[in-house]
């Protein structure tokens, strides 16, 4: 009686294993890229891209022969158990992702057979980048094409495009090289796989765990878009109120102690604001004596109209001098607060690549129109016709901020300059990475622009 049920497992078990031996394969993947994110700046686990003592590289080395032998081993059952079970199996090709993942990987729902060579790319990559490793371990990585081997950003990029174009078509993920070719050239089924994606998204529709699937899958969604939104302001209001903090009750009453001490510092700090507290003193004068001449204000005496004056530069100067210790502050008080900025970069790693993948998915969630209009915006902004108003007047205020000058060579020389070279940056981030992830976003740029 209990046979049938025994082989019902035992054939559920077998049609499982290719799916499970990836996985274990994947995961394994995904571990080396951790330590290569977390110890080696995204480098391969070597000595030449980390300063490790000899203890903490051996135990790099035996986690890493860990994982590469653990991903050898169930790559050949992978191979192994595909005669046998089926991998175009619908169970094989479901989407089963522990929330942690999603976070990783930015994608929640994707097209099940990009999900399934992603992973195959990405265990690929692993293997060639510490393959190339052991035969030259100072040579730079590259695959077989001349090209370098695929970053997890470069993996994730193609499984988006996966997604599919602006009306809902699938793109298919372009092979790695002719080999791959082959083997989805192999995988010819009776069917349209159109047919049996329709019927298997039937099938996962009536599934009665599908609920639960779209209610964890949104949950996934909520916290990462509230970690996300909870790091930016964290990026906006901590170095704000650092640098009101310490201009306040740490760096304030030290320039003010400094700056009333047995000889008192300079009213202005440098050329300029002595010619604008002359030329605010000068316009008082005139108009005071103008008012006089047409009776606005009583007639006054030389003497009186000179004590007026006199009064009105003790005001002036009491202003600039203000203005001029505040302006100290504002260095001291900016460098507090972009330490506090970058000390946030440096502890909330793990907030910053859950910022990173929530602009991954935002950016890739729009249509190529608004990608398009978006990327128009910014280049005409900063490095358009219009442009060099808005440069003056940001380095005009900054300099203003801090105290300095506002030399006029050096804000020509900048505008001059350094839009150029953030156009040429835009153009070379077009056509490397943009036209690569997009074509028809660059497309519809192009039309726009003409």
């Amino acid at each position: 009686m209990q046979t049938p049920g025994f082989f019902r497992s035992a054939q559920r078990w077998i049609s499982r294993a290719p799916e499970r031996s990836l996985n274990q394969a994947y995961e394994a993947a995904q571990m080396i890229e951790a330590i290569e994110r977390e110890y080696f700046g995204g480098n391969p686990i070597s000595a030449p891209y980390g300063s490790y003592g000899d203890s903490a590289m051996a135990y790099f080395q035996s986690e890493l022969s860990k994982y590469l032998n653990l991903i050898k081993v169930r790559m050949a059952l992978f191979r192994a158990s595909r005669s046998v079970a089926r991998v175009s199996d619908p169970r094989v090709m479901e989407i089963q992702l522990p929330a942690a993942e999603a976070d990783e990987l930015a994608v929640n729902v994707i097209d099940q057979q990009a999900m399934f060579f992603r992973k195959l790319q990405l265990i690929d990559a692993v293997l060639a980048r510490y393959a190339s490793l052991e035969t030259n371990p100072e040579r730079v990585i590259t695959l077989a094409n001349g090209a370098p081997a695929p970053s997890a950003q470069v993996l994730r990029s193609r499984a988006d495009q996966a997604r599919g174009g602006q009306n809902g078509t699938i793109a298919q993920v372009p092979p790695a090289d002719s080999k791959g070719a082959a083997g989805l050239s192999d995988r010819v089924n009776v069917l349209p796989r159109s047919i049996l994606r329709t019927v298997d998204r039937i099938r996962q529709d009536l599934d009665p765990n599908a609920e639960q699937e779209v209610v964890q899958e949104f949950r996934t969604s909520k916290t990462k878009t509230t970690a996300a939104i909870r790091f930016v302001l964290l990026l906006v209001i901590v170095p704000l109120l650092t640098q009101q903090f310490t201009k306040a009750f740490l760096v304030g009453p030290v320039v003010d102690r400094v700056r009333a001490g047995a000889e008192p510092a300079d009213v202005f700090l440098n050329i300029e604001m002595e010619e604008e507290a002359l030329h605010e003193l000068q316009q008082f004068e005139e108009r005071l004596r103008f008012e006089v001449l047409i009776g606005k204000a009583p007639p006054l005496s030389e003497l009186n109209i000179e004590q007026r004056v006199r009064t009105k530069a003790t005001e002036i100067e009491e202003d600039y001098r203000d203005r001029s210790a505040n302006a100290v502050k504002n260095v001291f008080a900016d460098i507090f607060a972009v330490v506090a900025f970058v000390l946030l970069l440096v502890y909330r790693k793990q907030d910053v690549a859950t910022l990173k993948s929530f602009m991954d998915e935002i950016v890739y969630g729009l249509s190529d129109s608004a990608k398009a209009f978006i990327i128009i915006l910014f280049t005409d902004i900063f490095v358009g016709f219009h442009s060099p108003h808005g440069w003056e007047i940001l380095l005009e205020g900054l300099s203003r901020h801090l105290g300095f000058p506002a030399n006029r060579d050096f804000i020509f020389l900048f505008i001059a300059t350094f839009p150029v070279i953030l156009d040429t940056i835009f153009k070379y981030w077009i056509f490397r990475y943009l036209n690569r992830i997009s074509p028809s976003a660059v497309a519809t740029y192009k039309n726009m622009n003409e």
